[in-house]
């Protein structure tokens, strides 16, 4: 009605959910009862999804989180977000509401367009970066991507050296390995590799984020919030990699013996090499 959102029956299998038009950035919630009643809403949980169909849940400190609602019905109530929510869909979802009442919701959402650009992989595909060899700096590289996959296998980046030297990023049974091997086993037998797993069900079709920093030994490795900081000993500089940057799998099969042929089937979003946009590139030319 004119009053807000009330459904026919008020029990714990009610949500209202909202469709934005289009992927956004979400900043902010804003909450009051339904105008001119008994009815508002005391706690609640957020969902949100790109799809309407898979949903998850606002979480502060990693920890399932129920927003505290109105205490009457004109009154509002505003949060801003810890971490913003980037999603198409919202639901509200009412834990407990005035117990003279009903549940009894206006809501605000504040945000703003959310620019993203996006690439799907088919698991048959990569996509290779050239790099300049004027840009590179051997003491400092930054890549970072956002990713998601129903695949629990798959190469996400690939960067081959000299030497037998690669770095190679893989979902691995849902889990996230950051695999660097520093070349000959015979110079380095102790430093040989370094292979970091961070993260788990990653395979949920869900949007993660990557980052991977790297200054001089210095390594940080980090996927969605958890970051493993590393010292990568012997000689390890990017200067003995390659200048091609391989996204979503090895181009050529059989070069690294190690490593498995799953190619990555699912999308990247926001693709950066040292501040570099590669889809828009990939786009452009």
């Amino acid at each position: 009605g004119a009053g807000g959102w009330s459904p026919l029956v008020s029990n714990k299998y009610q949500w209202l959910q909202i469709d934005l038009g289009e992927r956004t950035e979400i900043t902010a919630v804003a909450t009051q009862g339904g105008y001119g009643s008994s009815d508002w809403v005391t706690s609640y949980l957020l969902m949100f999804s790109d799809s309407g169909q898979n949903w998850k849940q606002y979480r502060q400190e990693e920890s399932i989180w129920a927003f505290s609602g109105n205490t009457n019905a004109d009154s509002v109530v505003y949060y801003k977000l810890q971490h913003s929510i980037k999603a198409r869909f919202l639901r509200f979802v009412p834990l407990d509401w005035n117990p003279n009442g009903r549940i009894g919701m206006r809501i605000e959402v504040y945000g703003c367009t959310y620019r993203s650009e996006v690439v799907g992989f088919d698991g048959k595909s990569c996509l290779i970066y050239t790099l300049n060899k004027k840009l590179i700096n051997a003491l400092k590289d930054v890549i970072s991507l956002k990713f998601k996959t129903m695949q629990s296998d798959g190469i996400l980046l690939h960067r081959e050296g000299q030497n037998g030297n690669h770095i190679t990023m893989e979902l691995t049974k849902g889990k996230l390995s950051l695999l660097i091997n520093l070349g000959d086993t015979k110079t380095h037998p102790s430093n040989a590799q370094i292979n970091i797993t961070l993260g788990s069900l990653l395979d949920d079709q869900h949007w993660h984020s990557v980052l991977i920093e790297h200054f001089n030994n210095q390594v940080n490795f980090t996927v969605d919030k958890h970051t493993h900081h590393f010292h990568a000993k012997g000689e390890f500089s990017y200067l003995d990699l390659d200048y091609e940057l391989s996204i979503g799998g090895i181009p050529v099969p059989g070069k690294s013996g190690t490593l498995s042929r799953r190619n990555f089937h699912g999308c990247f979003e926001n693709i950066y090499y040292n501040g570099v946009n590669i889809i828009d590139l990939a786009r452009r030319h």
